[in-house]
């Protein structure tokens, strides 16, 4: 089993990237959101209202450590905050090559500005709030194996540019 870990702040394009990445390989897709949402059964809006944030990054971790066992090449699209246990980022070492996405806050917001789904980003505090949680975030970030800022660059670009790393890897 080989994984690509994708890593980073909303929108810093971590699906985008996955789904490339995912054609120029063939390796299977996941999406831990997503993995988290069947489990639950309930959306992640949802879970966060309902149980609240502690209890959505213990289901993280739990679809982290059932990962660990997954068979066959994937492609793991993370939430922005997944990197934020340790316990987390320790399996997403067990997992594969951890690759970090960034952008500026600027470009962050610019992405996201008619996202509906993402109220962290509808007031004027945003631009403030965003740059609190990067550099929150940040010592986690950095201990992926390679880091690319989509800002400047196509999609297809970052895909290729992971896919030359992990000739090298």
């Amino acid at each position: 089993m080989r994984g690509v870990i994708l890593t980073g702040f909303m929108g810093t394009g971590k699906s985008s990237v996955g789904k490339v990445l995912a054609r120029m390989t063939g390796w299977e897709l996941l999406d831990l959101d997503t993995l988290i949402v069947q489990a639950a059964g309930r959306s992640i809006n949802e879970l966060f209202a309902q149980e609240g944030e502690s209890f959505f990054r213990a289901l993280e971790s739990a679809e982290l450590r059932r990962l660990v066992g997954h068979h066959g090449d994937f492609i793991l699209a993370t939430g922005g905050g997944a990197v934020l246990a340790p316990e987390n980022r320790a399996l997403f070492r067990k997992l594969g090559v951890v690759v970090n996405l960034t952008a500026s806050p600027d470009v962050i917001r610019a992405r996201l500005r008619h996202a509906e789904d993402r109220p962290l980003l509808n007031d004027e505090a945003a631009r403030e709030r965003v740059e609190l949680m990067l550099r929150d975030r940040e010592p986690s970030y950095a201990e992926a194996d390679i880091r690319i800022d989509t800002a400047e660059k196509k999609i297809e670009d970052v895909a290729a540019e992971i896919m030359a790393f992990l000739s090298q890897y």
